[in-house]
């Protein structure tokens, strides 16, 4: 396949992607024709044998399949409905893996949705990424706002330590100590540093809450902030609960160092 029918190949696929509420998507009735199927019997077969892949790779049929009906015009006026679908790039890609072969077109539709698959992946790697060193960053300042209620009480570091591991204890129902060897964190490293974002998210929230408090109720004592604070983390492991989330077996994330590296690479 020379390089201008590449070139045209490529255009005309990025040209009938369309986007239905946020994702984009692919016309099977264009898409066979981009594929060279003459017959929509025989490229319907295709479409069920990568629905039978998608179903075998554990993901959603119905997320990647979506069958639609649509109008097509007669020769001599009128007009008929005829079936439809609208393809994921991911539903694309297995219609073209599972697509004939000989035909050029189909050799390069399977690369060309593997790059757009796999830069898709990318993509939604460094949004998590991101989303999580937001969640990282949101919580250190809340740390730093406590720490600082907390010493203008005249309690002093290692009783700001004590506080806040008492509210973890709550948050994670073990202690520090037996969290981190649950999580395997490596010697001299925060937990901080390994957390998901839902728990970042849940740690934060529990600094705003004991904050908040410790201004509205004037609390003075290291024994009257424990106890707030205990009492926020409880509060969030509840509706974590009621969620089916427990904060301590969710799996740890990758080192937030590594993650950092990849977003600058």
């Amino acid at each position: 396949m020379n390089k201008f029918k590449i070139q045209e190949l490529r255009e005309a696929f990025e040209k009938e992607a369309t986007e239905v509420e946020g994702v984009e998507c692919w016309s099977a009735r264009e898409l066979q024709k981009l594929l060279g199927y003459k017959e929509w019997r025989k490229f319907e077969g295709t479409i069920k044998k990568a629905e039978e892949a998608c179903k075998n790779s554990a993901e959603s049929v119905t997320a990647h399949f979506v069958g639609v009906d649509k109008t097509s015009q007669m020769p001599r006026g009128g007009e008929r409905i005829i079936k439809d679908y609208l393809l994921s790039r991911y539903a694309c890609y297995l219609v073209a893996q599972n697509g004939d072969p000989r035909k050029e077109e189909i050799a390069f539709a399977q690369s060309y949705f593997a790059l757009q698959t796999r830069k898709h992946e990318l993509l939604e790697e460094r949004i998590k990424i991101t989303e999580r060193i937001t969640a990282l960053k949101e919580l250190e300042e809340s740390k730093g706002t406590l720490q600082n209620a907390i010493f203008q009480r005249g309690i002093d570091e290692q009783g700001f330590r004590e506080i806040a591991e008492a509210g973890d204890s709550e948050l994670f129902n073990m202690s520090n100590a037996e969290l981190r060897e649950k999580m395997n964190i490596p010697e001299g490293r925060e937990v901080e540093d390994f957390l998901p974002k839902i728990t970042l998210a849940a740690k934060n929230f529990s600094n705003l809450i004991t904050e908040a408090n410790i201004n509205q109720k004037d609390l003075q004592s290291q024994d009257e902030i424990t106890e707030e604070h205990q009492q926020a983390n409880r509060s969030i492991r509840n509706t974590l609960n009621e969620n089916n989330i427990r904060p301590e077996d969710l799996p740890p994330e990758e080192d937030i160092r590594e993650s950092r590296k990849k977003l600058k690479d």
